[in-house]
């Protein structure tokens, strides 16, 4: 009685933790901080990834797909519609946006229509639609809505907003790379970078590394007085300027 009382829980703890996964991802970044300086003038990351199975699972007969999504740091921004009064443009409605990445990058190995079906899409936020047309951006209906069209739009003119469909290149049937180039006009601070790896349009495995680009030397320490002592930061900017002005009529006095 008790041998099958100890089977029946064992059969049990199984049932309840299920079997380990199939795959797993490991992830590494060419750099986790970017010191950057007046003279930048852009850089890449490069993304590196490998699956790792379970060698009691059977081989997958299909290849595996990979989306790299990469997140900058968030902001608030509104979208406004303008329309033409006679000679001026007013603004006619606005849409504000509580929590928009600054730089979004999408990379694929293959077209994300042949990735994942469209809800799929949508649940795991795969690809530059998928995301804008997310709830968490704006508590308006995502279905037509001329703003979330219209911030795409001009995120993509911009170069902010970017989505590669062959930006995801497999070195080996498990070893994969992808380049994400950074513009000089990517903001400065915190970068997500997450890594998802499917198979017959089923999501396997999700990763999440992190960079961080910084200022560094006499820009960093401005930036910091300027955010920290931000009176004193103004006062000073005031004298320097007065100074200059005295100072160039000075040398170019003419008497």
């Amino acid at each position: 009685m008790r041998a099958r009382s100890l089977l029946l829980g064992c059969l049990t703890c199984g049932l309840t933790t299920g079997p380990a996964a199939a795959e797993a991802l490991v992830v590494s970044l060419s750099f986790t901080r970017l010191a950057i300086t007046s003279t930048y003038a852009g850089s890449s990351v490069a993304i590196f990834g490998a699956i790792e199975r379970n060698d009691q699972v059977a081989a997958r007969r299909g290849a595996y797909d990979v989306v790299v999504t990469i997140r900058g740091p968030r902001q608030s921004l509104t979208v406004r519609e303008k329309q033409a009064l006679g000679p001026l443009w007013v603004n006619r409605a606005q849409r504000k946006f509580a929590t928009v990445p600054a730089f979004l990058v999408v990379l694929s190995s293959r077209p994300l229509a042949e990735v994942a079906d469209e809800a799929t899409r949508r649940r795991l936020r795969l690809g530059l639609r998928a995301i804008v047309e997310s709830p968490d951006l704006t508590s308006a209906p995502p279905q037509d809505d001329p703003f979330r069209d219209a911030l795409l739009r001009l995120r993509r003119s911009e170069r902010l907003f970017v989505e590669n469909e062959a930006g995801v290149r497999f070195l080996t049937p498990s070893v994969f790379r992808a380049t994400v180039p950074l513009p000089a006009s990517a903001p400065v601070g915190g970068y997500d970078v997450e890594v998802t790896l499917l198979a017959g349009t089923v999501p396997l495995a999700r990763e999440i590394a992190r960079f961080d680009l910084v200022k560094t030397g006499v820009e960093q320490g401005l930036a910091s007085v300027a955010r920290d002592w931000s009176l004193l930061y103004g006062v000073g900017t005031g004298v320097l300027a007065l100074l200059s002005g005295w100072l160039a009529s000075v040398i170019f006095r003419r008497d």
